[in-house]
């Protein structure tokens, strides 16, 4: 058994895009002159924009339709996706890309976030030549912790599960590598709250702990 493709997931493993996410919700509520406490903020982790939008029509009583609300956020996380100096790639990950990219193994994007956030990023910080696929939230039945995002992405990169690692830093997506019967590399960041690692195969603080040299031992 040996070690063929690398299936990413993004937010969080990538990028973390939960401070531009929060930034654009708290410019958008400050528009709808709404006054939204950290606990129902905390309560849309997870949650889709739509999702969102509906529980603030139906808790302030909006009259805006909930396209309108989502279409003034996302207008808000574009600009900071752009413009906010502080928005970068993860410690590491790219040398760990390069890396990977470098040796023949095969990368696949396996990400729930949406096919134009995703394109934003590859575009933003040059990653599309790294990658031979991409799975969005689009391209999925059912969300994680269910496995069919990376038993897709496996097929993708045309590897037996056995020779795939999931790179994911979430309960949920963990729980999906696990149920996929994939080896499970979990990704402990300094954002990282709450998460449960303890389905996951290995557990890294920094990426260079997961280069080939120090995970042969696992394939």
């Amino acid at each position: 058994m040996s070690l063929k493709a690398v299936l990413f997931d993004m937010d969080g493993v990538i990028v973390d895009t939960e401070p531009l996410h929060r930034k654009a919700y708290f410019k958008t509520f400050d528009e709808l002159e709404i006054a939204v406490s950290e606990e129902l903020y905390t309560s849309f982790t997870g949650a889709s924009t739509k999702r969102v939008s509906e529980t603030l029509i139906n808790e302030f009583n909006l009259n805006q339709t909930y396209e309108s609300i989502a279409g003034i956020k996302r207008s808000h996380f574009k600009d900071y996706f752009y413009n906010d100096d502080e928005f970068d790639l993860i410690p590491g990950v790219r040398k760990l890309i390069e890396h990977y990219h470098e040796n023949g193994i095969k990368l696949i994007l396996a990400s729930s976030a949406t096919m134009v956030t995703i394109n934003m990023v590859f575009e933003k910080f040059g990653l599309e030549k790294y990658f031979s696929g991409k799975i969005s939230g689009a391209d999925l039945k059912e969300s994680k912790p269910h496995p069919e995002v990376f038993l897709l992405a496996a097929e993708m990169a045309g590897e037996p599960v056995e020779n795939c690692m999931v790179i994911e830093d979430s309960t949920n997506g963990i729980l999906a590598a696990h149920r996929a019967k994939i080896f499970c590399a979990a990704y402990r960041s300094p954002h990282s709250k709450n998460q449960d690692y303890t389905l996951a195969d290995t557990v890294v603080t920094d990426y260079e702990e997961l280069e080939l040299d120090k995970i042969s031992t696992y394939f």
